[in-house]
């Protein structure tokens, strides 16, 4: 009876201590980065024809948000953005010419990296950051894909509209576009899925940060002629495009839209529903490729424990605003999708239009994950209370950058553009949702862009200081690179 009672008791004092030390496991992060996807998904209502069944399913899983901007309408300093927790103003990437490898300081910690620092497998593969500038550090291991073996298997599904006019056989001047003859398994964006699958189905040891970044929709829209077959010609809605819209816009804005260039070449050749409809497949490809990864992930271990967020790193014009591509400040090329679904946190099927950017990303996956923050300061803050209570009305400001002092600044109810040369334009986005009407010269409007203009960058890192920190950083890598990171190839 006495060694009875003494077992108890050391059983009873054994169990708390190891309990103690048992600590429940941190949630996995799936990342899904698309390229080039604007708003033209389901959950936002803005294209009749757009046909995104997958990414609609996930925003019926979590908080969907339909005001999400990017940092940057252009890849490089997006994604760079993005990762770093720094604004383009900040560290003086503005263009995807700028390694931003050389330019950020290397004691700025990546997100990958803060993840891998704090305990976590992290696994990548496709285009987490700007294809030219690839992270190095930061990666357990990495897809490496022969993109020769890809690339030649690309066989045009028949000829174009025009096909004794050899210019309109792939597109209209810069703007690419071709149904292909391709199996989904031929196209690249398979095989960078498929290793976010396979390690869905692997057993992990350690919380994972799985990145998986795909290419499409971005040009040339090559994909497969089912996703063409979607979209039937006679079907396609075009963008509606006053003839004056830049009668307002200042001169900045004009050169960016360059309205004689890609435009002009789009109405010539007659194809601007074809051009529409290369984008809207490319689309439902990249849908296609994220449903295959949200079935792994559904049939995995990791489904309860696995926070998702999908994310793009900025949208694109179609004809608005005279433009095509990215580069520019209005909503077109600055609104893109963002939807998290994270387990015990997000409500479901929620949709929220409070205005938020992509700088919120890392310091809300710090939060969701218990991470601590890095030690250098972030350009934005966690959003876990809108994740929780996407219906609160909070006042809110998103802000892009697009080179060198050219910013705006984007609420519920407004779009202000400051450009370099102090030129502006301002739209009343309630009265006018397409911005085809600049308030910024209307003086009982002062106050409106004063307000505004308090949420603009204050910082501007100017080229020739770029330059000289460029330099020292490059000196500074040097040093401290090291070979922390494995690839595995296919």
């Amino acid at each position: 009876m006495k060694k009875l009672i003494l077992l108890s008791v050391m059983f009873a004092l054994i169990v708390p201590a190891f309990a103690a030390e048992v600590k429940p496991q941190k949630p996995n992060v799936l990342f899904i980065a698309i390229d080039d996807m604007r708003d033209w998904t389901g959950y936002f209502g803005t294209h009749p024809n757009t046909k995104t069944p997958n990414l609609d399913r996930l925003a019926s899983q979590g908080v969907a948000f339909t005001r999400s901007y990017c940092a940057a309408p252009l890849c490089n300093p997006s994604r760079a953005a993005l990762l770093s927790g720094l604004r383009p103003s900040n560290t003086g990437v503005y263009t995807n010419n700028d390694d931003w490898r050389k330019i950020i300081p290397p004691e700025i910690v990546t997100l990958q990296t803060h993840f891998q620092q704090n305990g976590y497998e992290t696994l990548g593969s496709g285009k987490i950051y700007h294809g030219s500038f690839p992270a190095e550090t930061g990666w357990d291991d990495y897809l490496v894909i022969n993109r020769k073996l890809i690339n030649n298997s690309t066989k045009p599904a028949g000829q174009a509209a025009n096909e004794d006019d050899d210019q309109y056989r792939d597109g209209v001047g810069g703007i690419k576009f071709q149904p292909l003859d391709n199996t989904d398994e031929e196209m690249e964006d398979y095989h960078i899925v498929q290793y976010g699958i396979d390690q869905l189905r692997k057993k992990h040891d350690k919380p994972f940060f799985l990145a998986v970044g795909l290419h499409k929709p971005h040009m040339p829209w090559n994909v497969p002629k089912k996703y063409y077959d979607l979209h039937p010609l006679d079907e396609i809605t075009l963008p509606e495009v006053p003839s004056e819209d830049l009668d307002d816009v200042p001169a900045a804005g004009i050169k960016i839209a360059k309205p004689e260039g890609d435009h002009a070449k789009i109405l010539e050749s007659g194809r601007w529903k074809h051009a529409v409809q290369g984008y809207l497949a490319a689309i439902s490809f990249s849908d296609a490729m994220v449903g295959r990864l949200l079935d792994a992930l559904d049939k995995s271990e990791y489904h309860e424990n696995t926070i998702v967020v999908l994310w793009s790193d900025h949208g694109w014009h179609l004809g608005e605003k005279q433009h095509w591509r990215k580069f520019a400040l209005w909503e077109e090329a600055n609104r893109q999708p963002l939807i998290w679904r994270v387990p015990g946190v997000t409500p479901t099927g929620v949709k929220t239009e409070t205005p938020v950017d992509l700088m919120h990303v890392y310091p809300t996956l710090c939060d969701l994950t218990g991470l601590p923050l890095p030690a250098h300061p972030l350009d934005g803050k966690s959003i876990r209370p809108l994740l929780e209570h996407p219906e609160s009305k909070a006042d809110t400001a998103a802000v892009s950058t697009y080179g060198y002092q050219n910013h705006t600044v984007r609420t519920k109810d407004w779009r202000y553009i400051r450009y370099a040369d102090g030129s502006e334009e301002l739209y009343d986005e309630k009265a006018d949702p397409h911005e085809w009407t600049n308030l910024a010269s209307k003086p009982e409007l002062a106050g409106v862009k004063e307000k505004l203009a308090k949420d603009l960058p204050e910082k501007n890192l100017p080229a020739q200081q770029k330059k000289e920190v460029q330099s020292n950083n490059r000196k500074k890598n040097n040093q401290q690179k090291s070979g922390n990171s494995k690839t595995t190839s296919a």
